[in-house]
């Protein structure tokens, strides 16, 4: 591998499949470019790496068109959620608490 050149991987999973893809990028690459050059959009129906939430080891960034990878970093592609946590944890408090008034 020449000098101008790291290892990274992009990831994307959904809960029946996961892909990982292994690529050489020239430093100065940012976490876009590198989603776009794994050719992982392709892989996916309906991935679009315009509006996917992105972030490197489980750490999420706000503008993947900006962050530079360094050399052995990993992008991940995240999927949107399909509730909200904060919604989902009123509704599980009010569940309790209905329980709790049949008494």
């Amino acid at each position: 591998m020449s000098g101008d050149m790291i290892k990274v991987e992009v990831a994307y999973a959904l809960p029946e499949r996961q892909l990982i893809i292994p690529l050489q990028v020239k430093k100065g690459t940012t976490m876009f470019d590198a989603a776009v050059q794994s050719g992982i959009a392709g892989k996916f129906d309906g991935l679009d790496l315009e509006s996917a939430p992105m972030g490197v080891f489980g750490k999420a960034e706000r503008k993947p068109k900006e962050r530079v990878l360094e050399d052995g970093e990993r992008v991940e592609i995240y999927r949107a959620l399909i509730a909200d946590p904060k919604e989902v944890r009123k509704k599980r408090a009010a569940a309790k608490q209905d329980e709790g008034d049949e008494d």
